[in-house]
């Protein structure tokens, strides 16, 4: 059986839950920006991955109608005392609704979810996207998996092994990848993939 999250990765957010939820961090505006703009007013989110609730407040802030989540139960505390909104426990392998949302945005979490498993994580948010639904993702670049200094683990992909994850190209009427230079928790120079891809309005 493919495993679909990494008990490690959730063990050091369950710990240091207060630390990374409290940091200093922007919301990732210039990306939501982009995201944003190709969704309708009032559009319903799903946010996997909230962390501390940043990214959730600034598209709460834009009128989206948001539904916060994350896979770490001390994470979700912690994003709630910032929203003032219950925040969902949500493992990536348990997302089963249907045609539920405008958009996803999944900043800086599919990046944890090992190799084999990403292809049906994606396929469950292909599936959980109305048609015309929009997709952000970013992930850390690299050539194959591992874990950085603090223990976590990273699927650390090529643009074209995120690229092949995404599957048929029919899927999407829309796809791109850019890449960047930007940090992290562990503050450490990282290369960025960041994926915003739109699900394909046919059937």
């Amino acid at each position: 059986m493919t495993a679909t999250k990494d008990s490690r990765t959730l063990d050091f957010y369950a710990t240091e839950a207060g630390a990374y939820a409290g940091r200093e961090r922007e919301a990732e505006h210039h990306r939501i920006g982009l995201f944003a703009a190709r969704l309708p007013a009032g559009a319903r989110i799903l946010e996997l991955g909230c962390g501390g609730g940043q990214d959730s407040a600034e598209m709460l802030a834009r009128g989206f109608d948001v539904m916060p989540t994350d896979g770490s139960p001390e994470l979700a505390r912690e994003a709630e005392r910032r929203l003032g909104l219950p925040v969902g426990v949500l493992l990536f392998e348990d997302l089963s609704e249907i045609a539920a949302y405008d958009g996803v945005w999944a900043h800086a979490c599919l990046l944890h979810a090992p190799r084999p498993a990403l292809p049906g994580i994606i396929d469950r948010i292909h599936t959980a996207l109305r048609p015309g639904g929009v997709l952000y993702a970013s992930f850390k670049a690299g050539e194959a998996e591992g874990r950085d200094g603090l223990g976590r683990y990273f699927n650390y992909l090529s643009p074209a092994e995120l690229a092949a994850a995404f599957g048929e190209s029919s899927r999407w009427s829309s796809f791109e990848i850019e890449e960047d230079i930007g940090g992290g928790y562990d503050q450490v120079p990282t290369r960025w993939l960041h994926a915003l891809v739109v699900k394909s309005s046919d059937p």
